[in-house]
């Protein structure tokens, strides 16, 4: 291979690629990779840049998220045919890595790390308040979570210091509590930071149960102490005043002492009622992230994914059929391929298309797998009517809008679990007698007007088609 230097055209490309990521994503991707050769392949005769990366799971991150942009803005700068390759070479890594002497520093430096982070986790063990499976090596990130994702490796790179607080928020079964706990798990792994892990179930029954012991001074002591505080679903403390009046002081204390918060909801932030003013703008402060369901080719990844973690084989034919009729949340398809997995080994069955189709029926005809969020439904509904959504969560009172959202909530019941809260809160925080009095008018209309059976069937296809395809 002939040797090139190149390095102008990569330390331009970094220049874009920071001005289209921003300082934070960029910083915790970037700021750790080296530059190390340009070369040509002889017999190939391909040109590429190699770099040099702190780890496997740097390597393949920044292989899946960012390659291809890479590359092509390489061959624009460059003229040429030039594309990106990567060594894992450790974080002390220089320049010089490619002479044998940096190379035996380099592998010294990657071991000694290595050995140091091993060393931290064989100390403290696993955290008692979190999974050890939800970590970032099982997290698929794909177009629906890469943003949240970004900032939350970001966070592990300098907790307290850059998006903090971090708000992640979304439907059910996205993974919010794996994302956050993953967070969790790589600062406890690789440091001696003390992180709290809660729910906020728990962090209200640990309040109820200081005040009611006189010890509200252990309750704060134990939490205004902490380095990293995570909270799942904080939805819970609405219209609790008193701990939310305790939650604003410690999220003002950590913040104070930039200790990283991170918080997970069902919804964005401004949209839960009875929820402090003075605490919903804390969350301004920092980062906002929203989970969104994954796409059909997301949800083949995350199926490979964990079909690899079980250390079990399915055939592509398998994985189509059920990225195509799972659309719901990443639980509802992690649960079926463990269920797919446990029926195999039970019944010593290898694994087809036909075993697949059989098993799995119920749950590919379940209504829920048309990825049916209320948002799906408002959407669908609003350009089936000719409406924008803000139409229908809006305090329009027009008769065509009046019957459009009152339709949209009655399919919402029909079609989701959603509780008559749930749906008049995505209804512009509509409260939930709203609703029933919605569905009701629905239901007389339907004993009156034969021709609006059929309107409802036509939007349900609509709103599955659709949902299949997002």
């Amino acid at each position: 291979m002939a040797d090139l230097d190149y390095e102008g055209f990569w330390k331009e490309t970094l220049v874009h690629l920071q001005n289209d990521l921003g300082e934070e994503v960029f910083s915790g991707w970037f700021s750790d990779i080296k530059y190390l050769r340009a070369q040509i392949d002889e017999q190939s005769g391909k040109t590429s840049i190699v770099i040099g990366v702190p780890s496997p799971f740097h390597r393949d991150k920044v292989n899946s998220l960012y390659q291809s942009n890479i590359n092509s803005k390489l061959s624009e700068l460059s003229g040429i045919d030039l594309s990106l390759e990567m060594d894992v070479i450790g974080k002390q890594a220089k320049k010089s890595a490619s002479s044998s002497q940096s190379s035996d520093k380099n592998d010294t430096s990657s071991a000694s790390s290595a050995e140091k982070t091993q060393k931290v986790k064989e100390k403290r063990g696993k955290h008692p308040q979190m999974r050890d499976d939800y970590t970032f090596d099982r997290y698929v990130i794909g177009e629906n979570n890469k943003y949240a994702a970004n900032a939350a490796l970001a966070i592990c790179k300098n907790p307290g210091k850059i998006c903090n607080p971090f708000l992640i928020y979304g439907g059910v079964g996205l993974g919010k509590t794996h994302l956050m706990q993953s967070i969790g798990n790589s600062i406890h792994d690789n440091s001696d930071s003390r992180v709290i892990c809660i729910t906020s179930e728990n962090f209200l029954n640990e309040y109820i149960e200081g005040i009611g012991q006189n010890k509200m001074n252990v309750f704060r002591n134990k939490y205004r102490q902490a380095d990293v505080l995570l909270i799942d679903d904080i939805q819970f403390l609405t219209d609790k005043p008193g701990v939310q009046d305790e939650l604003f002081h410690t999220f003002n204390a950590l913040l104070d002492a930039k200790k990283q918060l991170v918080f997970t909801c069902d919804r964005p932030i401004e949209d839960l009622k009875k929820f402090e003013e003075r605490l919903i703008s804390r969350f301004g402060l920092g980062i906002k992230a929203d989970l969104q369901p994954p796409r059909y080719e997301e949800r083949c990844a995350i199926l490979k994914s964990v079909a690899q973690a079980h250390g079990v084989s399915f055939p592509d034919e398998v994985i189509d059929l059920m990225g195509k009729n799972i659309a719901s949340n990443v639980r509802d398809l992690i649960s079926a391929l463990n269920n797919l997995i446990k029926y195999a080994e039970l019944m010593g069955e290898k694994i087809t298309l036909e075993a697949a189709q059989k098993h799995l029926k119920n749950i590919f005809n379940a209504p829920r797998q048309a990825n049916l969020s209320m948002d799906n439904i408002i959407r669908v509904s609003s350009e089936y009517f000719g409406l924008t959504p803000n139409d229908l969560k809006g305090k329009k009172r027009s008769q065509n809008i009046v019957f459009a959202r009152q339709l949209a909530m009655y399919i919402g019941r029909e079609m989701t679990d959603n509780s008559m809260t749930e749906i008049g809160q995505d209804f512009g925080g509509r409260d939930h007698t709203t609703v029933i009095h919605s569905i009701d008018k629905i239901k007389g209309k339907l004993i009156t007007d034969p021709t609006l059976e059929s309107t409802i069937e036509n939007l349900k296809r609509a709103i599955k088609e659709y949902g299949a395809k997002h």
